[in-house]
């Protein structure tokens, strides 16, 4: 009976966290209450002071990510990820964990193909323990070997499954397509082939890196003062390199569509991938391809996609298409599944549709329709103290100003008609690349239309 009682005592702990994330953060009041926080060591962060909930919820990014992965080693960012709260300093693994665990601390870590990013969440009697197994992890990672092999057994274990996952295999060959061996083409998780030459060397290589001041972009909401904070903040990052020693990477543009691939899997429902090059962050018709990306595709029962794809031919259960921006390209993706003797007539159903939004762009009523659901919707995706962090975080990465949450409702509105035909045709009006992943080439796509997989794409346009 002993045993239960710590374990019941973290039970507690997480419970309070989870019923504090909970309640609702009023994203109004946080826009106009956002700080820009510069500690006396220099360290720069967006923050929110909350007293709402006693709770504190950072999350923090350094540049490179994925995109700093040896070309010959995709996956070493992937695996430094899952190693650095893996034992620090002078505690190992377990005891690491058993001092998060007591105290219901939450830290991770990810990377994606351009940021290295961190999340840390406690309740704020816990901030000083908090932030102290933050530092340590990020200063001090040990890499032991006995844990290095535990976590890749792990991550292999995962590509393993991924391996004969088809939306998994459509993902990775639509970036291999649209990226080549540029470095987003690669996978960020890396491959079976890849991760058992990832050496300790070459994480703590990564992280020598990777993890440095000048590129590092943090955002904090939550139950603390600014002057309390800010050395939290020192204390934190304070010892890390001044300045990060990232290898370059080129600006690129997606290959050029129409293309198709088809990759063989035996399984019952074929996936369908598809998408093209996107417009960046900063592009002037940014916006209004996200208004009418909404419209095509962007989630909500009455997408055009939706309704043409599911509803009128009930060819497919879902459908969707996402905006994805980076540092150094963008891309429009989209994606649905369903049976393989009906993927022909669901490609055609969505090339169709996607050339008649090219051409002719949306209506007025679907434009001020997807205005009034893209306004409203920012409340809920701001409604706790983590959701809140997480966007300051993007809008750092993004370069947005600090107000652009206050800006953003002006910024959707302002989208006039033309605007969204002149994007719509943009985005849509060179077709497809599509990536089938399903049973056979005759039931995934038209014979003419499929390559095998592997096919190199056909030179770019200069």
């Amino acid at each position: 009976m002993t045993m239960a009682v710590p374990s019941l005592k973290r039970l507690v702990l997480a419970g309070a966290i989870a019923l504090a994330a909970a309640l609702p953060a009023t994203p109004g009041f946080a826009a106009a209450k956002i700080q820009n926080l510069v500690t006396p060591g220099g360290i720069q962060a967006w923050f929110v002071q909350d007293a709402t909930v006693p709770l504190i919820s950072m999350e923090y990014s350094f540049g490179g990510g994925a995109s700093q992965d040896p070309a010959d080693k995709p996956g070493v960012g992937h695996m430094v990820a899952n190693l650095l709260d893996e034992g620090s300093g002078d505690m190992d693994s377990a005891t690491f964990h058993e001092r998060l665990d007591r105290r219901a601390i939450e830290l991770s870590f990810a990377v994606t193909r351009d940021t290295f990013r961190g999340s840390l969440r406690m309740l704020t009697e816990n901030r000083d323990e908090a932030f102290g197994l933050l530092r340590s992890s990020l200063t001090a990672p040990r890499f032991e070997a006995k844990d290095v092999e535990r976590i890749r057994a792990q991550l292999i274990s995962t590509l393993r499954r991924q391996s004969l996952d088809p939306n998994t295999m459509a993902t990775r060959k639509f970036l291999e397509v649209a990226f080549g061996d540029h470095p987003y083409g690669r996978p960020s998780t890396g491959t079976l082939e890849s991760l058992p030459k990832v050496t300790i060397d070459d994480m703590k290589a990564y992280t020598g890196r990777v993890l440095a001041k000048d590129t590092l972009k943090i955002a904090v909401v939550g139950d603390v003062d600014a002057a309390t904070l800010a050395k939290l903040l020192d204390d934190t990052f304070g010892n890390l390199p001044a300045k990060a020693q990232l290898t370059p990477v080129a600006d690129i543009v997606a290959t050029k569509p129409p293309q198709r691939s088809f990759v063989p899997l035996d399984v019952p429902q074929t996936v369908v991938m598809f998408g093209g090059p996107g417009l960046k962050r900063h592009d002037p018709d940014f916006m209004a391809g996200y208004v009418v990306n909404h419209i095509l595709g962007g989630g909500s029962l009455s997408s055009r996609l939706y309704r043409e794809v599911r509803e009128k031919r009930g060819l497919a259960y879902s459908i969707y298409v996402s905006m994805l921006w980076m540092q150094h390209s963008a891309l429009f993706t989209g994606a649905t599944g369903t049976r393989a003797d009906r993927a022909t007539q669901s490609i055609e159903a969505i090339d169709t549709e996607i050339k008649r939004i090219a051409d002719e762009g949306p209506t007025q009523q679907e434009l001020d329709e997807a205005k009034s659901y893209l306004n409203g919707s920012q409340m809920l995706s701001l409604d706790t103290s983590a959701k809140l962090a997480q966007a300051l975080l993007q809008y750092q990465n993004d370069g947005l100003p600090i107000d652009y949450i206050d800006k953003r409702s002006d910024v959707i509105n302002a989208v006039t008609l033309d605007d969204a035909r002149r994007a719509a045709k943009r985005l849509w009006s060179g077709g497809l690349l599509t990536v089938v992943v399903g049973r056979t080439p005759q039931a995934a796509a038209g014979p003419a239309a499929v390559k095998p997989a592997g096919t190199p794409p056909p030179p770019r346009a200069n």
